[in-house]
């Protein structure tokens, strides 16, 4: 693979991880609901789901969820109503009369990385999109797993900078605004994130 090739996969990922999805609206809503103590966890399973995301394409789900309209739904099915099931209690907590909470331990922490990590390794769309998407960029007259894997490589390093730099901007927000009514603000702004991620996973379709 040319340099020329390489830069070009890492301004067209750069491009398409800016805009945010699910997996960033997980990162922003934990970091405002949680503040700065949130970021290791987020960004660690951001990195990981990514890595379970590709490490699936490239061994074969993409395909078939991209040529099997069960599997994609079950799989979409699953992830969006996980992500609507975190929303809901964000916003159930911001409608409490006291949200404002000590920090948490390690389990605090766990249940982040847990429920980042689901979020972003089951994204059918998110698969299918690998599968599509890294082959444009590997030099056909080459051996074509070694790129492959190298391209996954430079993806994971991209989000994984992409979800550090959310993380701390949001948490940073977080701070700044630290009143027991703005935390309850947080929580229904977080809360309305993560259910609109969920709507938005369920409406998806396959590419035809």
């Amino acid at each position: 693979m040319s340099i020329e090739l390489w830069f070009a996969f890492v301004a067209a990922s750069s491009v398409m991880l800016i805009i945010p999805g699910p997996t960033i609206f997980t990162v922003i809503s934990y970091s405002l609901s949680s503040g700065r103590r949130a970021s290791l966890p987020l960004i660690i399973a951001v990195t990981l789901g990514d890595s379970t995301a590709l490490g699936m394409s490239l061994l074969g789900l993409g395909a078939m969820l991209a040529t099997s309209a069960f599997w994609f739904t079950v799989v979409k099915w699953i992830g969006g109503l996980y992500l609507l099931y975190l929303g809901i209690k964000l916003l159930r907590a911001g409608v409490a009369p006291a949200v404002l909470a000590s920090p948490s331990g390690p389990a605090s922490h766990w249940k982040l990385f847990a429920n980042t990590y689901l979020v972003t390794a089951l994204n059918p769309k998110g698969i299918v999109f690998f599968m599509a998407f890294l082959p444009q960029f590997i030099n056909p007259h080459a051996a074509a797993a070694p790129q492959l894997w190298g391209l996954a490589v430079t993806f994971v390093m991209l989000a994984t900078l992409n979800a550090t730099l959310y993380a701390l901007f949001a948490a940073s927000a977080r701070k700044a605004l630290s009143s027991p009514r703005a935390q309850r603000g947080f929580s229904l702004a977080s809360g309305s994130l993560l259910s609109a991620a969920g709507v938005w996973t369920l409406m998806a379709r396959r590419s035809a």
